[in-house]
């Protein structure tokens, strides 16, 4: 993979990207069943099997995203920022502010106002913010929106590293569904007091996958035993909603719920679809300029 070049055919080694499937890269070159199963959902980060039938030229290009990233940091291939997710909203709403944004806090929200199937404001009590578009999650539209699935999730305090993890800091660790006699993988992630989300010397774990059975919490039990002695933890099950209208009339985009996964890739793409529906234009990064160490990218 790391010699690759979609560009030059000579790189390709007798496999046509847009031929050959990634269950015949695989036994090209030998990956047992275990092997393969690592590289299709811990490294390409792919969810289930269907990939194994279609053309092996995105599995690549996944598999390219997780090395180059690897070899950008050297010991991780993701990011995480200091004092919790809250911090990527936060940064926004701070962008936001800068370019006029206006911030009403603590405000419920009654109803969306549609006139002509169209959304013209938000009522909250007797006011109304008028709009020409509404961008929200699935619970503030439950007439827009279908249930196709259930997320059991649980979060663990630990005062301990996950054992068998070199006692890193934090961690990833994603069960490939064949292993555990599943059809969804089963995902494990761990940060700490390293990114100020906790006290010293303290562990936050949280343990998911897709409901299957009636019993979610089994589902996830040979996640929870990767982690060692627990010292509380918390189990939710999760409703998971993607939405029935694309906004193309009504103008109100809605994000898709928190599926199982802890990368975040889904959440991702799920921003990029919503961006492109409301704006009618896919999103250009090379319009955004990062400022990564001594470099601009």
């Amino acid at each position: 993979v790391q010699d690759f070049s979609f560009d030059d055919p000579r790189t390709w080694k007798d496999v046509d990207p847009n031929v050959q499937t990634a269950s015949q890269m695989y036994e090209k070159y030998g990956l047992d069943k275990d092997t393969a199963d690592f590289t299709g959902h811990a490294l390409a980060l792919y969810r289930d099997d269907d990939y194994l039938t279609k053309p092996c030229g995105e599995l690549i290009k996944r598999v390219k995203l997780y090395s180059d990233s690897l070899a950008r940091y050297g010991k991780s291939p993701y990011l995480y920022p200091l004092y919790g997710l809250g911090e990527l909203p936060q940064g926004f709403a701070r962008l936001s502010a800068i370019y006029g944004g206006t911030y009403m806090l603590d405000k419920a929200i009654d109803e969306l106002v549609m006139e002509n199937g169209r959304v013209v404001g938000v009522r909250s009590g007797g006011e109304t913010a008028r709009c020409k578009q509404v961008y929200c999650d699935p619970s503030y539209v439950p007439n827009l929106v279908e249930k196709v699935g259930q997320v059991v999730r649980c979060i663990c305090l630990l005062n301990h590293p996950i054992p068998n993890t070199k006692d890193s800091l934090s961690c990833q660790i994603i069960i490939p569904q064949k292993q555990v006699n599943r059809k969804s993988d089963i995902y494990v992630s761990l940060v700490s007091y390293t990114h100020q989300v906790a006290a010293k010397n303290w562990f936050i774990a949280m343990v998911s996958t897709t409901v299957e059975t009636d019993s979610p919490e089994v589902e996830i039990r040979p996640g929870l035993e990767l982690l060692g002695p627990i010292k509380q933890k918390f189990v939710s099950v999760s409703d998971v909603y993607r939405p029935t209208d694309l906004g193309e009339e009504s103008q109100v985009f809605i994000s898709q719920s928190y599926d199982a996964t802890t990368h975040f890739e889904t959440t991702c793409l799920d921003v990029l679809d919503i961006f492109r529906r409301g704006t009618g234009e896919d999103f250009d990064f090379s319009k955004v300029k990062h400022d990564l160490g001594d470099e601009q990218e």
